[in-house]
Parts: structure tokens; C-alpha cells; sequence
């Protein structure tokens, strides 16, 4: 069983139900799955087969899950991908990937024309309207541009299809989906996910949640992020229930979409859950909702004891990375939950906290966490060395420092690693560094995170230079060749960096000059 052939099932058995709505459509599960065979056989027409990889450059709309389900019936490995990535983070994972296909927008057509040219192995880019694209069209010659002969629209795919495809037998450790992580080397990983990982982790996490058919489940985080993917759109359309798909996050926009669809379930990153505390938003309008999920990052107690107070609505705070698909752990709703836990580890999957000789420690001791489990995934896509010290003995090692209680509830201590996390999105700093670095002026560069009120982190660079340089301008150059929410807030040029005797920058000694 995968999502894909679980989805088909839902149809076969409750075809009526609402799938999904966006944007006040709607569309039953034998629609969704009528367009899944459509989009899957559509691909095989024009050449693309089992084990081919497919990019996904889309935002939360009915285009992203059509995409992820038509070329996961067909076997293909998809790679989604932030719309917002830079050409130079865009064109790095398109080649590294082997990306053969690319779904992508209509606006994003301008982007793809300045780099097709870089990347031979791309052979399709499947264009999605939207309402501002078409009207862009009117005075966009696309038939002039250098990439119209690779173009091919998804609608058209989706005519030459047919409705009745089942596509090839799929084994449960073929790899349905890469995810590209931020690695400490300062190039994304992608970490290989198979049907088995995906399929599991959401059948789990849905079970410990409680998700059935009567569930209206709020999908406004990232769809191409891990937590989304699993949490508020394969889980709840495994257990037939309906994804209410909001494209952008804002307070009004979430107030306004729980109360006229009467959601049941909410899942967001605790930036989310402090803007909606800090609006104006009536109670009332959350009142349908039974559940909140919250993920990406550590939810502060303050924030958590608030909002369930001002909405009276419980919020299960849990644990999880793309490695694992991504849960592990989740705040239990059958019995009390510990504020500032990251909860207990849901069904199926191990979680224990070792020293560095991999021996479990004590309760109450620090140590690192590590993950056994279906959900575990295959290994780093071309990084047989990564994958080796990531995943030992079975054992997924998560660079988290953890403690558990007496009660198999874990703690989330620090970061073993320097990771950022902004507004739940991770940003590593060497990832950061390096674009700095290239910087003709830069000497040296350390990248630390900082308390932010609304992100819960921002990104700080302490840069040494040869030549003055204005921290406008440098903050532009990492605008040009970073995603936005790793561009660095602030920069602070210092005489030299504090190094130990080996020369190796300290970040911790910039976070005690900071006082963080």
C-alpha cells in the first residue's frame, strides 16, 4: 500500500466525499482520483516512465497535489521545491536531482527562461496557469522564448490522459519523494523518502491524531515543507478527510477559512500560532477547530498556555525531520501533555536519547535523540558517506540534543548542530557563510541566530572585510542569491573574529557577546 493506491481505495469506497476545497471549489475523491490518473497517465504519454525525477515548483493549490499523486501512481520520484528559491538554490538542486521534468507556474516562466539553458538534463517544464499569469500572458510572447519548445501546459497533459490508468507495480522501497534539506557543508542533501516511509509515517501520525472522515484539516504551511506534506495533506487524505487548502498564510485568512468551512483541525509553526494570538480575530471564528498541530520548531510554554487559553482549543506540539518523514514524536491527546515537551513517540517508530558511544542514557540525562522506524528514509540521494554517518546500526542519528522523563516524554535540550530555524523554516549557517564568502570583500563570516518576536529566530552574520563595505550592500547580495527568510536580518563588521587555538571560529563566543 502507498498513498497513492490508499487515495484510489477512499475513492473507490466514499467516492462523494469532499477531497479537498481551494479558493471556494471543490472536489470529491473520485474527481481528485479521476485527475490523478489523468495527470499520471498524461506523463507516461509524453515519455516520462517509473523512477524518472519530477520537480514540483508550486504553491498550495489543487496543482501540487494532483502533481505529488499523478507521479506517484506512476512511479516517479518527485522533488518539491520552494517557488521562492533563488536561481542559484533552484538550478543546484535541479542538477543534482537529475530532475528530467519540472511542474512549475506560469509566473515562474521568466525564471526557468534565464535557466534552461544550464540544465541539459531537464527535458519538460509542465506550466500551471493562475489567474495573474494568464493575464501577464497578454503581453508575454511565450512562443518567442528560447524554452517554448520544452513547454507543455497541464491542462493539455491532463486531456491526453485517461481516467482509467493504474500505472506500474510499486515497491514499497522505491523512492516516492527527495526532500532537500540544508546540510552543514552548506549544499542541500536530499533526503530519499520511499513509499513505505511516506505511507507509514502518515497512516501513524494520522492514527495518533485521531484524524477520520468527518476531519476538515486546514493546509496553509508549505506544502513542499516535510511537516505539511505529511501532517495536513497525506495524513488526513488517508483517512478520507477533507484538506482545506489556504495558498498564503495570514491571521484573517486562517480566522476567515475556519469559520466558513467549520475546520476541525489546524497545523502550523509557532510564528503562526503567535500572530493569530496577537490579532484582533474573534474566538468565535475558531471555535469548530478540535485540534491545533504545531511543528518546525520549539513552541514556548508562554505562547502554547495563551493561545489554548484565549481560543480554548488544545494544542499538540510535536517532533519530527525530513529524515524521519517527518514525525516522531506528538503531545498525546489521551492524556495530560507537558508544555515545552515535544511529547512521546507515536506508533511504530523508536525514539531513545545515547551518549556518544550510542548507549541509551538515563532519564533526565542529555544526550543526543535518535530514530528507529518505517519512517526512516532510505539514505542521502548520490551521498553514500553522508548517509552512512546519519543513519548507524538503523539507528537515524537527528543532531538533536534531547532528555526523556520517567514518563517516555521527550525534551528537545539544543541544537547539536548551529541550525536557524526562521519562522520554522531551518537555515543553516555555513549555508549562509558561503555566499558571504564569495563576496570579493569578505575576509571572514560567522552566522549565528538570534531571538526574533515574530520569527522565533533571525539570522545574524559577523563579517570581517579588507575594504569598507556598506551592510546594505551586502545584505542585497544575499538577497540575490539567498531565499528570503535566510537573508540575514543584520550584520555587524568586527576587527577579527574569536577563534580557539586551532584558528576555528567560536559561534559561541558571538552568542555570549550578544547575550544569547
Amino acid at each position: 500500500m502507498n498513498i497513492s493506491s490508499q487515495l484510489a481505495l477512499t475513492a473507490k469506497t466514499n467516492p462523494m466525499k469532499e477531497a479537498y476545497v481551494f479558493e471556494g471549489d471543490s472536489k470529491t475523491y473520485a474527481e481528485l482520483n479521476a485527475a490523478i490518473n489523468a495527470f499520471a497517465s498524461g506523463l507516461e504519454a509524453m515519455g516520462i516512465k517509473k523512477g524518472d525525477h519530477i520537480a514540483l515548483v508550486v504553491g498550495n493549490s489543487p496543482y501540487f497535489i494532483v502533481g505529488l499523486y499523478g507521479a506517484a501512481r506512476l512511479g516517479a520520484t518527485v522533488v518539491p521545491i520552494n517557488p521562492i528559491y533563488t536561481p542559484d538554490e533552484l538550478s543546484y538542486i535541479l542538477r543534482d536531482g537529475d530532475v528530467k521534468a519540472v511542474i512549475t507556474l506560469d509566473l515562474l516562466v521568466p525564471l526557468f527562461e534565464k535557466l534552461h539553458h544550464y540544465l541539459p538534463d531537464t527535458e519538460t517544464y509542465i506550466i500551471c496557469e493562475t489567474p495573474d499569469g494568464k493575464e501577464k500572458a497578454k503581453n508575454f510572447p511565450v512562443e518567442q522564448l528560447s524554452l517554448f519548445p520544452k513547454m507543455k501546459s497541464f491542462t493539455s497533459i491532463m486531456a491526453n490522459g485517461s481516467f482509467m490508468y493504474e500505472g506500474p507495480e510499486l515497491q514499497d522501497d522505491d523512492v516516492a519523494v527527495i526532500l532537500y534539506t540544508s546540510g552543514t557543508t552548506g549544499k542541500p542533501k536530499g533526503a530519499m523518502l520511499t513509499h513505505k516511509n511516506l505511507y507509514r509515517n502518515a497512516k501513524d501520525s494520522a492514527d495518533f491524531l485521531k484524524m477520520n472522515d468527518s476531519d476538515k484539516v486546514v493546509a496553509t504551511l508549505p506544502m513542499f515543507h516535510v511537516f505539511c506534506l505529511t501532517v495536513a495533506l497525506n495524513a488526513p487524505l488517508m483517512n478520507g478527510a477533507t484538506v482545506i487548502i489556504v495558498p498564503r498564510f495570514s491571521p484573517q485568512a486562517i480566522f476567515e477559512t475556519v469559520k466558513k468551512y467549520e475546520a476541525t483541525v489546524f497545523a502550523g509553526v509557532p510564528t503562526m500560532y503567535n500572530f493569530l494570538l496577537q490579532s484582533q480575530g474573534d474566538v468565535e471564528d475558531l471555535k469548530s477547530l478540535r485540534l491545533c498541530i504545531s511543528g518546525g520548531a520549539s513552541m514556548p510554554v508562554a505562547l502554547l498556555q495563551n493561545f489554548e487559553k484565549k481560543y480554548q482549543v488544545i494544542i499538540s506540539e510535536g517532533y519530527g525531520l525530513s529524515e524521519a518523514s517527518p514525525v516522531t514524536c506528538f503531545n498525546p491527546l489521551d492524556k495530560p501533555r507537558k508544555p515545552g515537551s515535544i511529547g512521546t513517540t507515536i506508533v511504530n517508530v523508536e525514539n531513545k536519547v545515547v551518549n556518544e558511544l550510542a548507549e541509551e542514557v538515563a532519564p533526565g540525562e542529555v544526550g543526543e535523540l535518535v530514530v528507529r522506524g518505517p519512517n526512516v528514509m532510505k539514505g542521502y540521494y548520490k551521498m553514500p558517506e553522508e548517509t552512512a554517518h546519519a543513519i548507524r546500526d538503523n539507528w537515524l542519528y537527528t543532531g538533536d540534543l534531547a532528555t526523556m522523563d520517567d514518563e517516555g516524554y521527550f525534551y528537545i535540550v539544543d541544537r547539536k548542530k548551529d541550525m536557524i530555524i526562521v519562522g520554522g523554516y531551518n537555515v543553516y549557517p555555513r549555508e549562509v557563510e558561503e555566499v558571504l564568502y564569495s563576496h570579493e570583500n569578505v575576509v571572514e563570516v560567522a552566522v549565528v541566530g538570534v531571538p526574533d518576536p515574530e520569527l522565533g529566530e533571525a539570522v545574524k552574520c559577523f563579517v570581517v572585510t579588507d575594504q569598507p563595505v556598506a551592510q546594505v550592500e551586502l545584505l542585497a547580495y544575499c538577497a540575490e542569491r539567498l531565499a528570503k527568510y535566510k537573508v540575514p536580518s543584520s550584520i555587524e563588521f568586527l576587527e577579527e573574529l574569536p577563534k580557539n587555538t586551532t584558528g576555528k571560529i567560536l559561534r559561541r563566543a558571538l552568542k555570549e557577546k550578544l547575550g544569547v
